[in-house]
C-alpha cells in the first residue's frame, strides 16, 4: 500500500485528489496539510511514502517544505503539483528534492501513474517541463562528469531522458539488478541523493533529449 500526503492549500482540490487515491486500489491518504510548515509536520508524524505538494502555499512555500522533507535519511518521495509551469519553479523544486513535477490539469489516471512512479523511486517531468529543461540547458556550458564507464554513460543518458527501470533494462540486456548497481555507483560519484539528482545532472551535461514514440 502507497501512503500519500496531500499538502494543498485549496480544501476543494485537496477533496478531489482524496477520492482519487483513496479509490484506487492500492493507494491510500494518510493525511492532508494546508500549509507549507503543516506539511513538513505531517510528513514526519505519518511517514507517508509519497507527498503531493502545492507550490504556493501560506506559511512555508512548497520548495521549501520539499527541502525539509527531504533532508532527512528514509525520506518520502514529493511529487510537486502546480497550476505554474515556470522554468523557475521547477529548477527550484528539482533541487529542492523533488521527485517528480506535474500541472494540476494532469489527467487522474496520469497522476496515479505518478504516485506509483515516484513511489517507485523514478524521477517523473511534464512532458512540457522536459521539454522546456531541454530548451534551458541547450548552448549553455555544460557540465564535466566525474569519471564515468561506458555502461554508466548510457545508463545516466537513458535516465535523463525519462525511460523507466524496465525500459532501460531491456534497451540495453541488464537484469534489474545490474541495473540498480549502476544507478547506485551513478548516485555516488555524481553526489546525487535520488534519480531526480540524476536527471538533472543529465540534463547539465547534456544528455537530455525528447523521447519519440
Amino acid at each position: 500500500m502507497i501512503r500519500v500526503l496531500l499538502a494543498d492549500d485549496e480544501p476543494r482540490y485537496r477533496g478531489t485528489v482524496r477520492t482519487l487515491v483513496d479509490g484506487t486500489p492500492g493507494l491510500v491518504v494518510v493525511g492532508e496539510a494546508a500549509t507549507g510548515r503543516a506539511a513538513v509536520a505531517e510528513a514526519a508524524r505519518q511517514r507517508p511514502d509519497v507527498v503531493l505538494m502545492d507550490v504556493r502555499m501560506p506559511d512555508l512555500d512548497g520548495i521549501g517544505a520539499t527541502a525539509l522533507i527531504t533532508a532527512g535519511a528514509n525520506a518520502p518521495r514529493v511529487l510537486v503539483l502546480t497550476t505554474f509551469d515556470l522554468d523557475d519553479l521547477v529548477y527550484r523544486a528539482l533541487h529542492a528534492g523533488a521527485s517528480g513535477f506535474l500541472l494540476k490539469d494532469t489527467t487522474p489516471p496520469r497522476l496515479v501513474d505518478a504516485i506509483h512512479t515516484v513511489a517507485a523511486g523514478e524521477a517523473l517531468l511534464a512532458p512540457t517541463v522536459t521539454r522546456r529543461l531541454i530548451d534551458a540547458f541547450t548552448g549553455r556550458a555544460r557540465r564535466v562528469l566525474p569519471d564515468l564507464t561506458a555502461r554508466e554513460t548510457e545508463v545516466l543518458t537513458l535516465v535523463t531522458r525519462g525511460l523507466s527501470n524496465a525500459e532501460i533494462e531491456a534497451a540495453l540486456h541488464i537484469s534489474r539488478g545490474t541495473l540498480k548497481t549502476h544507478v547506485g555507483r551513478l548516485l555516488s560519484k555524481l553526489d546525487a541523493r535520488d534519480r531526480a539528482q540524476l536527471v538533472i545532472a543529465g540534463y547539465e551535461a547534456g544528455l537530455g533529449q525528447p523521447r519519440t514514440g
